[in-house]
């Protein structure tokens, strides 16, 4: 089966602080560039999955109520560091690593714009 989503945004009102966010609070780094007109930020993947951007567009408003998506971090310690880099990076942790059963483990922050978003790590296979 195909993944339900195949692309994400992530709104941003001031787009160099949300990039600064997410570089620093998932270790990674990300692709800028425009696409009509826009500014974004890919999300590097594998291109195998699911992908994804932080935008800044007029079609666009960040919300803390809006549809909820879940970054996979990959590993439980991953999700940890993670949350543990939040608060210094201007955001705040809504719930801090919680054991959901067999999906694995969930993290909700608000980010620099004000979007809720979750973060996941998938139990440890054995």
């Amino acid at each position: 089966m195909h993944n339900v989503i195949n692309w994400f945004e992530i709104p941003s009102t001031d787009f160099d602080r949300a990039v600064n966010f997410y570089s620093t609070v998932l270790a990674t780094e990300f692709h800028k560039s425009e696409f009509m007109g826009e500014p974004q930020a890919i999300f590097s993947n594998d291109l195998q999955g699911v992908g994804g951007a932080i935008v800044k567009s007029d079609r666009l408003t960040p919300s803390a109520t809006g549809a909820l998506i879940y970054l996979n971090l990959g590993t439980v310690e991953n999700l940890k560091q993670a949350l543990e880099r939040v608060e210094s990076s201007g955001g705040k942790i809504c719930m801090s690593t919680t054991d959901i059963g067999d999906p694995g483990f969930i993290g909700l922050i608000l980010d620099t714009e004000g979007n809720s978003i979750g973060l996941h790590a998938p139990k440890p296979t054995e």
